[in-house]
């Protein structure tokens, strides 16, 4: 084993509700057109979480498929990371302590953690300190989000733009080199009013007259977070491109956020990228926040896997306002 140990994905996986709704569905709920949709965000249709659905059961399912396909028995398990802006009780338990015990994973730790649609970039990025530390051999990381339940379905700026989803991966310590070779987390503060649930939390708790006025739902504005997203997709992945010693023909595959096609291109249009090498799946499943890049990176590993060596870019934005990017080497 090298001094500083190496970490790979051992596993993958991704849940999906069943429930597809269409841009005429939302037609029929908002003054809105599919065309309209199409051209603005890129999205035809979006995953809705059945009632009996949540943030924590989408996420047992895909860290079970992740840890199927890394062979692992569960109690060898050190710790459950979920990354989750909607966990399933305001406060406590962690959602992950009950993804931790649904699949039995009794000797892991278990934590939540929250940076929007950033989330599992931190996640990814936490896990894999744990195990180049020494500390740990195998860490699931998971991304899961239940939009569908904080959006305001009478706002067609917003309701357009999300769905629900859960994606996992399944890092383990390896001799092999490669694994996390950069990354760059960040966040200003002062535009969290861009992109926040106002009210319903400790700092104003829920009220009668707040769900009335639907406060207790998402608002964005949509101006400046755009403009926020398409700079510091840009700027996150020239970094931690560069921090990587490379340069942007080195990277194979870039999953960014599925946000809006129109950010994911803005972006695109500002790097000196292959063709092919930017992944996007925004048309079928929308912004599923922290479940995006991971559900985004199983569906990328089935069409095009990527090969011992190759180079692996994610970068991700979110609110607080916050972004993330890192650069992983294939080594699975």
């Amino acid at each position: 084993m090298s001094e500083k140990p190496y970490v790979k994905f051992a596993g993958w996986g991704k849940f999906l509700p069943a429930r597809i709704m269409s841009n005429d569905e939302i037609e029929a709920l908002v003054d809105t057109s599919d065309e309209w949709i199409r051209t603005r965000t890129g999205i035809t249709e979006r995953r809705i979480a059945a009632e009996d659905e949540s943030s924590g059961t989408m996420a047992i399912e895909a860290g079970r498929q992740a840890i199927t396909a890394a062979n692992w028995d569960p109690e060898d398990i050190d710790l459950v990371i979920v990354a989750t802006a909607t966990p399933d009780h305001i406060g406590f338990p962690a959602t992950a302590s009950l993804v931790q015990e649904a699949l039995g994973a009794t000797r892991a730790g278990a934590f939540d953690l929250n940076a929007g649609c950033t989330g599992f970039v931190y996640a990814l990025v936490t896990g894999s300190q744990f195990i180049q530390s020494g500390a740990y051999r195998r860490v699931l990381v998971i991304g899961s989000d239940v939009m569908s339940r904080i959006v305001n379905w009478q706002d067609r700026t917003t309701c357009v733009l999300f769905g629900d989803g859960a994606g996992a991966v399944a890092l383990e310590v390896t001799e092999q080199p490669g694994g996390l070779r950069s990354f760059v987390l960040g966040s200003d503060g002062s535009g969290a009013k861009h992109l926040l649930v106002p009210k319903g939390g400790n700092r104003y708790p829920l009220t009668h007259e707040m769900l009335e006025a639907r406060s207790h739902l998402l608002q964005m504005n949509g101006r400046e977070v755009f403009r926020f997203a398409t700079t510091k997709m840009h700027e996150s992945l020239t970094r931690t491109i560069a921090d990587a010693s490379l340069c942007t023909k080195d990277i194979r595959m870039i999953v960014p956020h599925q946000a809006n096609i129109r950010i994911i291109d803005g972006a695109k249009s500002k790097l000196d990228l292959a063709d092919g090498t930017m992944f996007t799946n925004v048309d079928r499943n929308g912004n599923t926040s922290s479940a995006s890049i991971p559900v985004a990176l199983c569906k990328a590993m089935a069409e095009r896997p990527l090969q011992f060596g190759d180079h692996l870019a994610m970068v991700a934005f979110g609110a607080g306002l916050c972004w993330g990017a890192a650069v992983w080497q294939w080594n699975s």
